[in-house]
Order: structure tokens, then sequence, then C-alpha cells
């Protein structure tokens, strides 16, 4: 049986200046990555930005599981059977982190036939983004540490220094550390720590930013620190602002590229849905709805984590209005949360389909919460039988949603032609009334308690006498109207990854709250999620190879 990074090899890939050409893009509106890749140039924006937008719609899913879901999958194959059917689309999808791709979740480029490519690439350096991301985080890092050691003169209090650096790997060593070790020469000695560079505000603000004049605004607001008055310091402080964007000038453009039937795709930015906001680029999706018809996008992990942050943080900042939701499950999955072991999904049980179903329940209900049309699809497994597949579309068409099955990972667009249809008909036959699930005007913690109990379903939240004190801190520096970004892990609707399905009674416990200022949104961190991975026993990595003609294995 063929593997995805085999199917993506043998892939005849057309000229990204040809994919172009089906966006209406000109050749000098592209910049060049080799023949398959290439950055979209702001002439190409200040030309297109008064055209009418397309419709949007975003692509979501249950909680994942070890069975798999096929997200990401399903956005590349409706984009291509949106082609199928002789609609103009792009999608417009997240950047992978290297982390993941040598750890345990592998590579985001979709699976199949319904795969974006050069898959190698993307998953591996692409053009650069991260590191460009990566860079400036840390540059900023050095030039506050500097400044310490060359007199202080921001009177910052060592203790109360809230930047990170980051590395785009999952390192768990570098957490919790001890800089300034040595010679005085060497800096103030200090406990410091490390973030994944797709949890850095910096990836955030990158994905947010409208323009550079907005870039630049945003990495002025970040805070680093807080002095001895305990007053912020912030970036524009440091005079850092120029320097990191320079190095962000060219990461900033989106990145277009392909999927296997050359249905054109912008990939930029990629924070973690169940760290950072887990939507790609601002700027990529207003220029994929200024080119075609219908922008399909992702959103990361469940609609409990990314379609909330997509509709709660990305939505409110950019203006967007998504006009339908796509939420993708599997059989198997749902037997996963019925109880089912991994090793025994591929059996008929309609027992544990009707007990794991109530996860999907949720999640249908969590999209009416914006009075958006859902519709519902089952990326289908071979192993899937007819029962089970009529059992899941009476359930959801019973809820008032639409149902379409899947078939994108097998067939390509043509395995997606039901579910297009299904999207296109929606959007046709029921108007989208979006609107955020809360007001600006409530308190933080308002907006947190709204969130844990309207999307995850949580019976109450206990605030940590730490997390009290540092939202009571974040109000009176006049944060509080920003919106919230909730830190959760991403297996359970509750802050107990083991709490599979639709968990009752539970409580969601905030340890901790911080402000991303620059970003615009506030943190809250859950139970105990982490801002850096660490890598499996058996991490990815040690299946991964080049062979002597350049030919990579084992990326999947």
């Amino acid at each position: 049986m063929k593997t995805d990074i085999d199917i993506a090899l043998e892939a005849e890939l057309e000229p990204i200046k040809k994919v172009a050409e089906k966006l209406g893009i000109e050749e000098d509106e592209l910049d060049l990555y080799g023949k398959y890749k290439a950055k979209l140039t702001d002439d190409l924006w200040n030309r297109v930005k008064d055209n009418p937008d397309g419709k949007l719609i975003l692509v979501t899913a249950i909680n994942p599981t070890p069975a798999g879901e096929g997200k990401t999958t399903t956005t590349v194959g409706l984009g291509q059977a949106m082609d199928k059917i002789g609609k103009k689309a792009v999608i417009a999808l997240r950047e992978p982190s290297l982390g993941p791709c040598f750890g345990l979740k592998g590579g985001a480029a979709g699976g199949g036939y319904a795969q974006v490519v050069p898959m190698d690439d993307l998953n591996l350096h692409f053009t650069g983004d991260f590191h460009a991301i990566t860079s400036a985080n840390n540059l900023l890092a050095a030039m506050l540490d500097n400044h310490i050691q060359q007199g202080n003169a921001l009177n910052i209090d060592t203790k109360q220094i809230v930047w990170k650096r980051c590395v785009d790997m999952n390192d768990r060593v570098l957490r919790n550390i001890t800089v300034g070790l040595g010679r005085k020469a060497d800096g103030v000695t200090r406990e410091d720590h490390f973030i994944i560079t797709v949890a850095s505000e910096i990836m955030a603000i990158l994905c947010l930013a409208e323009n550079m004049k907005d870039l630049k605004e945003r990495l002025g607001r970040i805070i680093v620190a807080y002095n001895y008055e305990g007053e912020p310091v912030t970036a524009k402080q440091l005079n850092a602002v120029g320097a990191m964007a320079a190095l962000l000038k060219d990461a900033i453009r989106p990145n277009l590229i392909q999927t296997l039937e050359h249905t054109p795709a912008l990939v930029h930015g990629g924070p973690f849905a169940n760290i950072a906001h887990g939507c790609n680029s601002i700027r990529a999706t207003k220029t994929a709805l200024k080119l075609a018809d219908y922008t399909i996008t992702e959103a990361g992990f469940g609609a409990d984590l990314g379609a909330e942050k997509f509709l709660d943080i990305k939505c409110r900042m950019a203006g967007l209005k998504p006009d339908a939701v796509v939420l993708v499950a599997t059989v198997r999955a749902l037997k996963y949360n019925g109880g089912v072991a991994k090793e025994d999904l591929s059996k008929e049980n309609l027992e544990a389909l009707k007990k794991g179903i109530v996860n999907l329940e949720k999640h249908i209900e969590n999209i009416a919460e914006y009075d958006v049309p859902c519709i519902v699809t089952l990326n289908q497994f071979i192993t899937d039988t007819e029962a089970e597949l009529a059992f899941v579309k009476e359930f959801c068409e019973s809820r008032g949603c639409e149902f379409a099955l899947s078939q994108v990972w097998e067939k390509g667009g043509d395995g997606g032609v039901e579910l297009a249809e299904k999207v296109v008909e929606t959007i046709e036959t029921k108007e989208s009334h979006f609107h955020c699930l809360y007001a600006d005007d409530l308190s933080l913690k308002e907006k947190m308690e709204t969130i844990a109990k309207k999307i995850y379903g949580a019976a109450e939240v206990v605030f940590e006498p730490a997390a009290s004190s540092q939202i009571a801190r974040i109000e009176s520096l006049g944060f509080g109207s920003m919106p919230v970004c909730m830190a959760k892990n991403q297996y359970s609707l509750s802050d107990d990854k083991s709490l599979l399905g639709r968990p009752e009674n539970f409580t969601i416990h905030i340890r901790e709250v911080y402000v991303s200022a620059g970003a615009g949104f506030v943190v809250a961190i859950t139970g105990t999620i982490m801002t850096m991975p660490g890598l499996p026993k058996v991490p990815a990595a040690e299946g991964i190879d080049v062979d002597d003609e350049g030919k990579i294995t084992g990326l999947f």
C-alpha cells in the first residue's frame, strides 16, 4: 500500500506560475521559491483588495483521537472537489511545525490523494517562515538580556521577565533552564524558559497582522517583562521592533502551493490550537476571499479549540464572517470515544458508536452557538459498515445538521463531490447569522467561564490564586476587553485528556493567565497543558531518512 509521501512524490506538479493563473495571479505578482512554491507580493493585494469576497468555509472536527479524523485531508479534498463541480476554489491552511513532524503527530499536508504538495518541502523548511519567527523571537530575548547586562536603564525586574525563547522542535529539557552562568560578561544569571515556535506570540502576531505597519505596531506592544514598579516593559522600549520586522519582512507574505490535483492553496502561519489561536494568517484568508468564489480554511484540533478561536479571535479581529462550517468525524474515532480499543476499531460496534457519538453531538451544538450552518462529513474508511454510516447520517439529520460522506483520501476530488455539492447547497439555501460567543465588555473571568461552560460543557471553572491575581493585574493594565485564548488539551472537552466522549459535571482549572498584548488576546492556561511538547518514546524522527538521490522517506 502506498504511503502519503509515496503518492506525493509520484505526483506530476504544475509550475506554480500555471497554478497562479487559475486565480488570475500574474507572474510578476509572485516571488518564486523554485518551480513549485511562491510568495505573493504586496502588489497582488493592492490590485485585488477591492474585489468582492467569495464564500468562506471553515473545516473543523471532533476531538482528535489515535484513530484519526482527517481534517486537513478533508479540507484539501473539498477544495479539489469544488474544482470537479466547476467552482473556483482556493484552500487556506497553516504550515506544519517541525516538532510534531519529528514527534508523534507527523506531517500536516493532508493524506492519500488529498494532499498539498510538495509535501516534503512543506513539512520541513518550506519558505523559511518558521525560522524567521524563531529568529525574531530569540533576537528580542537576546536584546532583553543584553539590556539588563548593559546597565538595565528600564529597571527590569529579572524576577518578572515573561518573554521566553523558542525553538521549532519538541525538546522537553529546554522547558526550564538557567541562563547567564559563567563569567560576569556572560550575562545576569536567572531562570529562563523555551516554548515551541508555534506557541510564540510572534507567530500569533504574524497570523493576525494585516500589513507591515500593523505588524510593527503589534511587535512594539509585546510585553517582555515588568519593572520594579510593576509596569510593563515592551519590545518598543527595547528598540527591537525594526530589526524584528526586518527578519519577518518576507515571512509576513502568504505562500502559494498546489494540491495533487493542482487546486491552489495558500499555506501561511502555524499557531497551535491547543496553545495559541490555531488559524492560518488573516492575510492569506483575506487574499483567498478576493481571488476565488469559495475559500476553504481549517482551524486546528477539535471545534472546542481551533474553531472556537477562529470564530472568537480571528473573525472578531479581521471582520470575517464564515458562511458554513464543515465538521469532520470518522466512525472509528466515534467508536474510540465510545470506549473501543484502537486495535478493535475495524469491527462493527453500534453500541460503542452510540456511546461515542455524543462527542460529535457536542460539537454540533457548539457550532450552533455561532448561528452558522453546519455540515457533518464522515471521512469514510473501508472498514465502516452500512449500518454504522446510516446511524451517523440519521443522527446528524435528526439534529437539523446536513450530512455527506467523504472518500477524498482514496479518491481525491472525486471522493469529495458529494460533500462539495452539499456545502454549496447549504450556502445557497441557509443563511449564516454569524456572531461571536461573548461580548468584548465582559470581564476576563466571565469570558473564560462562557467558553468553558458553553463550548466545553463544564459545570464549574476554578481559578487558581495565582491566575486570579494575574487576571486582576491584566485588567488593571487595560487589557480586559481583549478576547481570550484558552490553552487546553485537545483530546477531551475537559482539561483531563482521559475523559473521552462528552464528559459531564467536570471542572475546568485555570492555573495561569497572561496577556499577549501584541497579538491582542489574553491566554488562559488550563490543566497541565504545556507550551513546549516533548518527544514520544518512539519519535517519528527515527523512521525518517533520505537516500543517495535525495528522496526523503518516512514523512507521513
